[in-house]
C-alpha cells in the first residue's frame, strides 16, 4: 500500500494508524516485531519514530540512534508490547556486530517492538515476518511511504 504524505500531520496520522494496527495483530510466533524502514538519508523514517512513539505514549525525545545504534524505550500504555526499540545500523558494517547487543535476546523476547532503520546492513539476521515500510523523498514536504 502506497500512501502520499504531504504534511507531518498526515504522517502522525498514518504513524497513528500503524500502532492501531500493530495493536489488534496477534503474535503467535513468539518472537518480537520488527518493523523495518528503508530509505535514503532524510527520507521520513525517523520522524516516522518520533511520531510512532508519541502514538505510544512515549514521552522521551525520540532521536536517531545513530551513533549509539540502539535506544529502549518502556510502552506505558495497555499495547501487546512493553518495549520499543529503536535501531539505527547505518553504521553496522558486519551483522556479527549485534552480538554486543544483544540480539537474539532482543529478537526473542515478544514484549519488544523493534524500529529498525537501515535493516539492509544486518539483513542476515531479521526474522522472516518482518513488516516493511519503505521511505521515498518527493520534496521538502511530501515523502511516499510504501507499507
Amino acid at each position: 500500500m502506497k500512501i502520499l504524505s504531504k504534511s507531518l500531520d498526515d504522517t502522525a496520522n498514518l504513524a497513528r494508524d500503524l500502532v492501531t494496527k500493530i495493536g489488534q495483530a496477534k503474535k503467535t510466533d513468539g518472537q518480537a516485531l520488527a518493523v523495518c524502514f528503508y530509505g535514503d538519508l532524510g527520507s521520513g523514517k525517523t520522524t516516522f519514530v518520533q511520531f510512532l512513539a508519541k502514538a505510544l505514549g512515549i514521552k522521551e525525545n525520540i532521536t536517531s540512534p545513530t551513533f549509539v545504534i540502539q535506544k529502549n524505550f518502556t510502552i506505558l500504555q495497555l499495547f501487546p508490547f512493553s518495549r520499543l526499540i529503536h535501531l539505527d545500523c547505518y553504521r553496522i558494517n558486519d551483522p556479527a556486530e549485534m552480538t554486543v547487543l544483544r540480539w537474539e535476546e532482543t529478537l526473542a523476547d515478544p514484549h519488544n517492538l523493534l524500529v529498525i532503520e537501515w535493516p539492509e546492513r544486518i539483513k542476515s539476521l531479521l526474522p522472516k515476518n518482518c513488516l516493511n515500510i519503505k521511505f521515498t523523498f518527493v520534496d521538502e514536504t511530501t515523502r511516499e511511504i510504501d507499507i
